[in-house]
């Protein structure tokens, strides 16, 4: 079986996601799937792509809910939830992998899997509660969010756009990369300020990753009585439009 590291830095980067602000766009799901399709440093595979069954990996999926806010009564919201690895501390997908693709880098927290040692047992994947791995049916490896290292640490790439595709594409902005084990870092401010939560922290893998939990919505507000229509033109109007 393959070992954690022995002594992680203290550097753990990861993704902060604001359930809030995620209006389920798919946009970083879309991105993601393009630039690990067309890249080189774990390239997805799919069959039939433009065919009647297409089939493949995803490595990053958004899932929609309806919820009810007993603090409003009732009423219904969608809260869409975003899901990829999670990078965690004591990542069991780790440790099960009996011949080592599996591992987590000591310099940044980032799981990744090795395709070269990867014998698709699956194991890491039944290990992994989140979900967050997938088999390649062409290549037959395991599959997952690498956070787009080949990205954050491209020189060739401009600074602004060393952060993962999903990162990158977010039109809401609901997505944020960065070092959660510096407490002043920018992430880590975000989630002192929100109260941000780790995904199921009772199972003891402690995650990277962090979700910021929507906002309660405002409670409903009695209907103001209608006031008279106002005079001169838009009261003009207003006789109009209602005849």
């Amino acid at each position: 079986m393959t070992d954690l590291p022995k002594n992680p830095s203290a550097k753990k980067l990861g993704l902060v996601i604001d359930l809030d602000t995620c209006v389920g766009c798919q946009a970083c799901v879309v991105h993601c799937k393009e630039w690990n399709t067309s890249s080189t440093a774990s390239p997805l595979a799919d069959t039939d792509p433009y065919g009647l069954e297409p089939s493949g990996a995803w490595l990053n999926r958004v899932h929609g809910f309806e919820v009810e806010d007993a603090d409003t009564g009732g009423c219904g919201r969608t809260v869409h939830f975003p899901r990829s690895c999670l990078h965690c501390e004591n990542a069991a997908c780790v440790t099960v992998c009996p011949t080592g693709a599996s591992y987590k880098r000591a310099e940044d927290g980032i799981v990744l899997v090795d395709e070269a040692k990867c014998i698709g047992c699956g194991l890491c994947a039944w290990a992994c509660p989140y979900g967050a791995r997938e088999m390649d049916g062409v290549a037959k490896v395991m599959k997952k969010c690498t956070l787009c290292i080949d990205r954050i640490y491209n020189e060739h790439l401009p600074v602004e756009e060393r952060e993962p595709a999903c990162v990158r594409t977010c039109p809401a902005k609901a997505r944020h990369f960065g070092d959660l084990g510096d407490p002043e870092s920018a992430v880590s401010r975000l989630v002192a300020e929100r109260e941000g939560v780790p995904l199921m922290p009772e199972l003891g893998y402690r995650p990277t990753n962090r979700y910021l939990p929507p906002r309660k919505p405002a409670a409903p507000q009695p209907e103001a009585a209608l006031e008279p229509a106002p005079g001169g033109f838009l009261g003009w109007l207003d006789r109009v439009l209602a005849d």
